[in-house]
This record gives C-alpha cells, sequence and structure tokens, in this order.
C-alpha cells in the first residue's frame, strides 16, 4: 500500500474512534433524560424520597456525560475540516445547514440548560426545574433528529442537484430531511439509546440492591427499567425487521453482507439463515458455515421462498468490508436476545416478588450492564462498514473524500486524539468511581 492508502485507513480509524465515542455519550444523553424526567416526575407529584434520591444520581451522571460530550462533538466535527476536506467541499451545501441547526438549536438547549438543571434543584420553583428537564431531554430529542437526518441522508440521498464540479446543491430541504431511510433510522436509534439507558439503569441498580437490601431508590430504578424493557424490546424488533426492508431496497449491497450470501440459492429454495460462518471476500464465499435451510426468508421476505440480492450480483469495488458487518449484526442480535430473556426473566422473578432475594439473577443484570451500549456501537458498525466503499452512498466514494494530507500529518494527529480521549476518559471514570463511592458512603449512614 502507498501513503495514500494509509492516509485513507487512518483518517477512517480516526473517525471510527471519535464517532464510537460520541455515539455512545450522545446515546448516554438521549436515553437517560426521559428517566430523569420520569424520577423527576414522582418526586413532584408522589413525593417520593427514592425518586428524588434516583434523580440526583443520575443528574450528575447525566451533567458529566453532555460535558464530556460537547468536547467529543467538537473533536468529531473538526474532522469534516481537517481530514474529510473534499467531502465538506462536495457536500457542504447540504451537511453544513443540517450540522449548524444541530448546534445552533439543540446542542445549545440541551447544553445551557443542563447547567439550570444540575444546579437549580433547590434555587427555583420545582415546577419551572421540571419543565427544564424535559426542554432538556427535548434537546437531546432534536439534536438526534438533525444528526440522524444528515446521517440519513447519505446513506439515502434524495432532494438535491449537482452542477459541473460535482458539488451538491440541495433541491428539497423537505425531502432531505425526510430521507427514504430517516423514519426508520431515527426511531430505530431512539428506540436503541433508551434501552441501552434502560439496562445501564437496571444493571446499576442490581449492583446498589446487592450492596444496599432495602435501598428504596434502587428498587425504583429497577422496576422502572424492567417495566419499560418489557414493552421496549418488543418495540425495538418491530422496528429493527422495518428497518431491514428499508435497507433491503435501498442499500441492498449491505443487506447481502449482514447475510453473507455470496450467491444465490439454488432454484426453489428460500434464504438460509447463517447462524455463524467466516466470511471469505476474496474467494467470495464462507468458511465453517452453519445455517438453517429457507429460514432467513422469513424475517427477509417474509415468507419461506423470497430472495434478495446476492453479494455476487454487484461490482467487486461496491460491495462493503463483509466480515465486520457480518459478525457485527450477530452480535447485535445476540445481545438483543439475551436483553428480551433477561427482561422477561426478571419480571417474572419481580411479579413473583423474589427479585431483591435472586442473588444470582441480580449478579447477572450487573454483568449485563453494557449489553446494551455494545449492541448499539455493533448496530452503528453495521449502518456505516456496510454502506462502504461510499460516503454519501453510489454518489461519492470514501476514497474520493479524505483530506490531502502527508502521512506523517495524520499520524500525529491520530495519536494526538488517542491521547487525549485516553485522558478525559480516564478523568471521566475517576470522576464518576468518586461519585458513586462518595454516593455508597452518604447511604450506608442513612
Amino acid at each position: 500500500m502507498n501513503d495514500n492508502d494509509w492516509v485513507l485507513i487512518i483518517a477512517r480509524a480516526q473517525f471510527a474512534l471519535t464517532m464510537g465515542m460520541h455515539i455512545t455519550l450522545a446515546a448516554l444523553t438521549l436515553g437517560l433524560a426521559p428517566f430523569l424526567v420520569w424520577f423527576e416526575a414522582r418526586w413532584l407529584w408522589g413525593k417520593q424520597q427514592a425518586a428524588r434520591d434516583a434523580l440526583h444520581f443520575w443528574l450528575a451522571i447525566f451533567s458529566l456525560t453532555v460535558a464530556i460530550g460537547a468536547v467529543s462533538g467538537v473533536v468529531m466535527e473538526f474532522q469534516f475540516g481537517t481530514h474529510w476536506a473534499r467531502f465538506s467541499h462536495q457536500v457542504g451545501g447540504v451537511m453544513g445547514p443540517l450540522m449548524f441547526y444541530e448546534v445552533l438549536v439543540a446542542f445549545f438547549l440541551e447544553s445551557a440548560l443542563t447547567g439550570v438543571m444540575l444546579f437549580g434543584f433547590n434555587r427555583i420553583r420545582p415546577g419551572v426545574h421540571f419543565a427544564v428537564t424535559c426542554l432538556v431531554a427535548f434537546g437531546a430529542l432534536l439534536s438526534a433528529f438533525w444528526i440522524l437526518a444528515a446521517n440519513s441522508w447519505m446513506h439515502t440521498p434524495v432532494g438535491f442537484t449537482r452542477d459541473e464540479n460535482g458539488v451538491f446543491l440541495a433541491d428539497s430541504w423537505q425531502s432531505i430531511l425526510l430521507s427514504p431511510s430517516f423514519p426508520w433510522r431515527f426511531s430505530h436509534m431512539v428506540m436503541a439509546s433508551l434501552i441501552a439507558v434502560a439496562v445501564l439503569i437496571m444493571g446499576v441498580a442490581a449492583w446498589r440492591l446487592r450492596h444496599f437490601k432495602a435501598e428504596a431508590a434502587s428498587r425504583l430504578m429497577l422496576n422502572s427499567a424492567l417495566t419499560f424493557l418489557l414493552f421496549a424490546v418488543p418495540v425495538q424488533i418491530v422496528l429493527g425487521d422495518l428497518h431491514g426492508e428499508n435497507t433491503r431496497d435501498y442499500q441492498p449491497a449491505k443487506l447481502a453482507a449482514i447475510e453473507g450470501g455470496w450467491h444465490p440459492p439454488a432454484p426453489g429454495e428460500g434464504e438460509p439463515l447463517r447462524l455463524f460462518a467466516v466470511p471469505d471476500q476474496q474467494a467470495q464465499r464462507n468458511h465453517l458455515e452453519i445455517s438453517l435451510p429457507n429460514l432467513g426468508s422469513l424475517y427477509l421476505r417474509h415468507n419461506l421462498s423470497g430472495h434478495i440480492k446476492s453479494l455476487s450480483e454487484f461490482p467487486a469495488d461496491a460491495i462493503p468490508p463483509v466480515l465486520p458487518v457480518f459478525f457485527a449484526f450477530r452480535l447485535m442480535v445476540g445481545l438483543g436476545v439475551a436483553i428480551l430473556l433477561t427482561t422477561l426473566v426478571a419480571n417474572l422473578q419481580r411479579w413473583r416478588g423474589r427479585l431483591p432475594v435472586s442473588w444470582r439473577l441480580l449478579r447477572w443484570l450487573t454483568w449485563l450492564t453494557p449489553a446494551g451500549f455494545v449492541a448499539l456501537l455493533a448496530g452503528w458498525v453495521v449502518t456505516e462498514v456496510g454502506r462502504q466503499p461510499w460516503t454519501v452512498y453510489g454518489m461519492v466514494r470514501t476514497a474520493q473524500s479524505v483530506s490531502p494530507l502527508a502521512l506523517s500529518t495524520t499520524l500525529g494527529i491520530f495519536l494526538a486524539v488517542v491521547l487525549i480521549y485516553v485522558l478525559v476518559f480516564a478523568l471521566a471514570y475517576t470522576i464518576c468511581c468518586a461519585g458513586l463511592k462518595v454516593n455508597c458512603r452518604r447511604e450506608t449512614r442513612w
């Protein structure tokens, strides 16, 4: 490989790192804000001390996440000017306004009011404080709207024309905002964030109950998370199916990579459900494949004989990296199934009144704490790696989007970003752990 190939690899690796960190923080704020609204509502109208304790516990974590997320978001967006200048030049007329509104309207609303929410609990009237909390939750949702509108347009570009230099010009902002994949991508991502946070709350509450058996706030957290998950996970399965149908229609190569389908099935056979395989992109085949005949058609076409396009039907230079897409999808689905089964078992134990003393189950809930965010990141890998080799699907290739930087410059920036992220997240982890210990000592004294 030459220097230009290495520049592209390093630029993509840096964007993956910063985006992976930022999407985790953004999902945490997006998913946690409604729970803050719920806990504060229980405190205002029910005067439950447990709800007040739960609110203060998660409010500190939410505020720290917003602060770090602001920094990570700035680093991520700066890359459009440093590493992806060609992309910015071509697509800036569409992407620029969307990113601007995300920063101007949503980000300022969420960030500015988070300070009021954190420091104004005993300084402003309870009703006003609750309204601020609701506005923060709305700001997080609005931020997700603009970001996912931009991302969805890159996957299913509509509402534009291109001039003689290949620059994209917006024709219809309504079409751009409501691109074909946006409704499913937005709803799926919002629900994924809520589920990831609910699993986080469930795991933290289980850990606290193992150490403080009679702690009322932990019981409220656990019950709230389990009740929400009982309804949210089935809804997410339906949304995922609808999102998959949209991918089948607009990004068939991505769906073929998800399924690991290199060649069409034999006449009269449906698509198999590949439980495991090791895709070999060079040989265009799977090794060690374990599959169930015809069952793939059941969720891909809702029958037992329908087909999708196979990878062999696309040019070799238009096929995404199959192996990471294939395994990331199965990791996401596997964790989703684990969360669903755990939710059913934990709710059954809760209805029997045995959950607080089910030590093995509480320990399992604790181990499951990061599962929602791991599944979310795996889904992000499926979405973004599955879009390759395009930045704007079918229009602009990733190799045509990177800035003409020297290899030494690109490598230096990458190492600096890694160092900064390690330091910032280590500091955040230390603060969170210290806050958790102080909170636990207070509860022990109480």
